[in-house]
């Protein structure tokens, strides 16, 4: 997974890197708004740039679509082609890996992030700011995954500290100091814009459009998207270890103070039958918060298992680049 080290000849100033997952059916209305748009981008600023795709492991004709279109434009195009699924974060690490630009920046497949948003954030980061990150200006999403993107949003600043207006939009540009120490954390799982952000000295969030997505459908599930959530929150923080630790002292203290009011009470009024079942409520629900608590224990386990294995992050199989 060495990556391909461009001369000083051939080396671009800018690099986008796009993860692409089952996206046939607009992966030409993509090129046909991403190359104009870039084109424009590097006329304006005399920028040279380089688009990478990183196909992650796609079950259509998403491949050989990108194949052809490197054909088109290899010299601001480069594919790499996954053995297999490794997920869209491990795509963006390879294409950080093989970019080459002294600025990167994500942006995803799907149009939901217009290509001519590329300009804003090449502005900020031409004036300093290391990190730009982005919030969408009005989701063309549901209301469902809205509230929850809001929900997750404040737990994750809650916990972590973390301040991010909108963590799940992919348009993202980074200086290249920050890419090269997110690659040097060898994570099994990490959540990118989360650990860019903490070693960003001047970041900046801007507005940038939002639009409905081209084709297909969204690759993130609701058990995907708490999926991703766990892993930045166990990512960057302990604190839920600690407030489960608090929670088990003070429901610990709890039990002791109703049992010894039981017994108390047995000892004055006689023994009753009455409270049978709000003892067996009480108990399922410690039962509940153990097994909870269990779960986050193994949760942080699991990361580490995931750790020490050591085994490659992902495989890329081919790279289409010129040579």
């Amino acid at each position: 997974m060495t990556a391909n080290i461009a001369t000083p000849a051939n080396k671009p100033q800018l690099s986008i890197v796009i993860p692409v997952y089952n996206e046939e059916d607009g992966l030409q209305a993509l090129f046909d708004r991403l190359y104009p748009a870039m084109d424009s981008v590097a006329a304006k600023h005399q920028l040279s740039y380089e688009i990478i795709f990183v196909n992650d492991g796609s079950k259509d004709r998403s491949a050989g679509i990108l194949s052809k279109q490197f054909e088109l434009r290899p010299d601001q195009t480069r594919v790499l082609l996954f053995h297999s699924n490794f997920g869209q974060h491990m795509a963006i690490m390879a294409g950080f890996e093989y970019a080459g630009g002294d600025y990167i920046i994500t942006l995803d497949a799907d149009l939901q992030n217009p290509p001519e948003e590329i300009d804003a954030l090449v502005v900020e980061l031409l004036k300093g700011h290391d990190y730009v990150g982005t919030i969408r200006a009005n989701r063309r999403d549901s209301f469902f995954r809205k509230f929850a993107s809001r929900m997750m949003n404040r737990l994750r600043h809650s916990i972590t500290h973390i301040t991010m207006t909108d963590q799940g939009c992919m348009l993202r540009a980074y200086s290249r100091r920050i890419v090269d120490l997110v690659r040097q954390c060898d994570e099994s799982n990490t959540f990118i814009p989360a650990l860019a952000y903490t070693f960003a000295a001047n970041p900046v969030e801007i507005s940038v459009k939002h639009e409905e997505r081209f084709a297909g459908e969204s690759k993130y599930s609701l058990y995907q998207l708490i999926r991703l959530n766990f892993d930045l929150v166990t990512g960057f923080s302990v604190m839920p270890l600690q407030i489960f630790s608090i929670l088990g002292m003070l429901l610990a203290l709890a039990a002791g103070s109703l049992f010894v009011y039981l017994l108390v009470r047995r000892f004055l009024l006689g023994a009753e039958v009455e409270g049978v079942f709000t003892l067996f409520a009480l108990t399922f629900f410690l039962i509940g918060v153990m097994l909870f608590g269990l779960g986050l224990v193994g949760e942080y386990i699991g990361r580490i298992y995931q750790q020490v294995r050591q085994r490659p992050r992902y495989v890329v199989k081919t790279v289409l680049e010129k040579k």
